[in-house]
């Protein structure tokens, strides 16, 4: 019997205690939701924003290079072909694709809480280069009369560098490498939003970039190229 009454009464107390901690636990769990309401948990406009603004730190994104060789030939004649000259100019150069991402705004990035789809519109891809490489560069020519009593080489040389660069232009403004350059700068941007967005505890977010172009007539590249005195020079300097 002394046994019975000790077990009897510890009942009511463990159920007393259980009861006690189910409400200090609704408590607490009010209280954080409370505190996260007030105090400004993580919400994806905010972690947008802060991401935005990373990038826009970054100044400008390369999310592409490629190399094009161009070989061009120039040809110079007198007194009716009797005498003539021509050189050939093999010439490579590398051409960045970059996103100007301080071009990116607010109104650039917008939130849709009913599909957790963050879209972000981005600038057009602009072409910077080409950076020929002269170390790699060939010139071939025929040594006729033309070029021994002229300066007929050195005007060939001249006119082939010019043509040999704005074709490089002409190869990097092409359709295959400016959809391969802005596939890479659409990804590039969305995993620079959606990781964040995923550390941040949303991982159901998707993020989906397009061009301010997209879908439009306007789908011409950016162009940033230099005159081709200035990109031989720099060339030059680096050799």
């Amino acid at each position: 019997m002394d046994d019975a009454a000790p077990s009897r009464l510890n009942r009511p107390l463990a159920l007393a205690a259980i009861a006690i901690a189910l409400i200090l636990g609704l408590f607490v769990g009010g209280a954080l939701d409370i505190g996260k309401r007030l105090f400004g948990g993580p919400d994806p406009e905010t972690v947008a924003s802060s991401a935005l603004q990373s990038m826009r730190a970054q100044n400008r994104l390369v999310p592409f290079v490629a190399r094009y060789v161009s070989v061009v030939s120039s040809r110079r004649e007198r007194f009716g072909g009797l005498v003539s000259a021509e050189r050939t100019l093999i010439l490579p150069g590398d051409v960045r694709y970059e996103l100007d991402l301080a071009k990116l705004g607010p109104d650039d990035v917008a939130w849709n809480a009913t599909s957790n789809t963050l879209s972000v519109t981005l600038p057009e891809i602009e072409i910077a280069g080409p950076e020929v490489d002269l170390t790699a560069a060939r010139e071939y020519g025929e040594a006729g009369v033309l070029s021994a009593v002229t300066d007929a080489d050195q005007a060939l040389d001249r006119n082939n560098r010019a043509r040999a660069v704005a074709d490089l232009r002409k190869q990097a403004g092409a359709a295959v490498p400016m959809r391969l350059a802005r596939e890479a700068g659409r990804q590039a941007v969305e995993r620079s939003f959606v990781l964040p967005l995923q550390a941040a505890g949303f991982e159901k977010a998707k993020v989906v970039a397009r061009y301010r172009t997209e879908g439009s007539a306007v789908t011409e590249p950016l162009d940033h190229s230099r005159a081709y005195n200035d990109v031989l020079d720099e060339a030059a300097t680096r050799r």
